[in-house]
């Protein structure tokens, strides 16, 4: 039987990589007035509902997406988050 799985995955910047959005961003907070904004990193946030047959599995097939599709490992990290959710109609 497989259960259904909501996922909220958060893709980032690695640390080490330059972040032009982040920055654009901080001068026009910084031209706003906002000049206490020390750092900006710009990513992406991802929810996706799969279905699975465990937990495990759904983890498994999460970090493959991710590594595969969503997130670019050479320069970005990711995370997520994975709750089990109830199959609307299904009591």
């Amino acid at each position: 039987m497989t259960k259904q799985y909501q996922a909220h995955i958060y893709v980032t910047l690695r640390p080490s990589v330059l972040d032009p959005a982040g920055t654009a961003v901080k001068s026009g907070l910084a031209q706003m007035g906002y000049d206490n904004v020390e750092q900006i990193r710009i990513g992406k946030y991802i929810e996706l509902m799969l279905q699975a047959t465990d937990e495990a599995t759904a983890k498994e097939q999460l970090e493959l997406i991710c590594d595969r599709l969503l997130a670019n490992p050479v320069i970005e990290n990711y995370r997520f988050d994975l709750m089990e959710t109830i199959k609307e109609g299904v009591h």
